[in-house]
């Protein structure tokens, strides 16, 4: 569903991705994982077309339209109503605004529904841009660091939203950090070090390949035994 072949980006003199190559599966869970600063962003705004790689080839399996993109800046308007935000943007997408209700309990803010953004909690602001990127029904759904910041009942919440949304279809590329939330969600996942993939496979076959499956999977210190970095 979602290839990168080769792909290299360069800012002025600096590279910051190089020679990236994988492939997220049809109705799966994909995890590119890694610290600040590797590149993370980079591959989702080249996939999303919002800037051209310089090097290499790509393909998401699907149309703009059939694409939900929530990223860390959420483009969302803090005057308006949680319900009037997903009502404009059905609006745009031609959808009926029904969508907006529901895309709302989905994510359990219905009885947020006439609340301004600016009031919310970063965590309920988090739930509503991922309620607008689902509005849609999207095929391919991209995921940036979705669950930053959040304490871990809203986290936890925020999963089981993305597991349900793959049940039913979906194709999720998700992006994080957070290793233990990478082994709970995805199928697989990629490893991404200063702009290039150092390892990539199923979280629990990259664990047993380096030793480092305890009780469970440990894909922290899989990332440390071949970078020297530990994550934040």
């Amino acid at each position: 569903m979602i290839k990168m072949q080769n792909i290299v980006k360069r800012f002025g003199e600096s590279t910051v991705l190089s020679d990236v190559t994988f492939e997220a599966k049809e109705r799966e869970i994909f995890g590119l994982l890694g610290p600040s600063g590797a590149g993370k962003t980079t591959i989702i705004n080249i996939l999303t077309t919002q800037l051209d790689a310089d090097g290499g080839s790509f393909d998401t399996g699907a149309t703009l339209f059939e694409t939900g993109l929530m990223l860390d800046a959420d483009g969302l308007y803090g005057r308006l109503s949680c319900l009037d935000n997903l009502n404009l943007f059905a609006d745009i997408y031609g959808i009926p605004r029904k969508k907006g209700a529901e895309a709302l309990q989905s994510v359990g803010l219905s009885d947020a529904a006439k609340k301004s953004v600016n009031a919310l909690s970063k965590g309920m602001r988090q739930r509503l841009a991922l309620a607008r990127a689902i509005l849609h029904e999207p095929k391919v759904l991209f995921l940036d660091e979705p669950t930053s910041g959040l304490d871990p009942t809203t986290a936890k919440g925020i999963h089981k939203l993305i597991q349900g949304l793959c049940d039913n279809g979906a194709t999720v590329f998700l992006t994080t950090h957070n290793m233990e939330e990478a082994v709970k969600l995805c199928n697989h996942v990629a490893l991404l070090h200063q702009g290039k993939i150092v390892e990539q496979g199923a979280p629990t076959e990259i664990c047993q390949r380096y030793n480092s499956y305890k009780t469970t999977p440990d894909l922290e210190a899989v990332f440390i035994k071949l970078t020297g970095v530990e994550l934040e």
